[in-house]
């Protein structure tokens, strides 16, 4: 028996973030609602560079992949929910969140939430250049920018004015 899948994958190609022509992987696919993108690095602009990229400089440019594969996607940075973050020292996690902060200052202006987010350091990554590599997930019915408080506070005060 033949099982129908039941969401089309299509594989989402951004001129910013261009398919290497030796690859056997995939920068990003979607299916149905679900945006899956591999872990994206600063290559090739860390090559390119005049100097060595900082770990907040190469967050940036990762980050900025990771827009423009969403957005080809049909989605937006507020669909991002989940993030995995790997870096080559633990030291430079302040600088990864900064950039991280800057990247998500819309989506958490008005009260929006953060993606969930894991941050590990490990040895080494695929060029010795590079600090910081990031997996992302996003999901077009997902709007973190109307996610609210997690704690609750928002929500409990909206229902004591509607008491009063």
């Amino acid at each position: 028996m033949q099982i129908e899948p039941r969401f089309k994958a299509e594989r989402i190609r951004a001129p910013a973030v261009p398919d290497v022509g030796t690859a056997t992987w995939s920068n990003g696919i979607r299916v149905g609602n679900e945006i899956l993108l591999s872990g994206m690095t600063a290559h090739p602009v860390t090559r390119d560079a005049h100097g060595p990229l900082t770990t907040y400089e190469q967050t940036r440019v990762v980050l900025g992949k990771i827009r423009a594969l969403v957005e080809a996607g049909g989605g937006t940075v507020a669909n991002i929910y989940k993030l995995v973050v790997y870096v080559t020292d633990i030291a430079d996690k302040d600088d990864v969140g900064r950039a991280r902060g800057e990247f998500f200052a819309d989506v958490v202006a008005n009260g929006g939430a953060y993606p969930c987010s894991t941050l590990v350091q490990v040895s080494g990554l695929v060029f010795p250049e590079l600090r910081v590599e990031i997996e992302a997930f996003a999901r077009l019915d997902i709007d973190l920018s109307a996610a609210g408080r997690a704690d609750g506070r928002q929500e409990n005060q909206q229902h004591q004015r509607a008491a009063l």
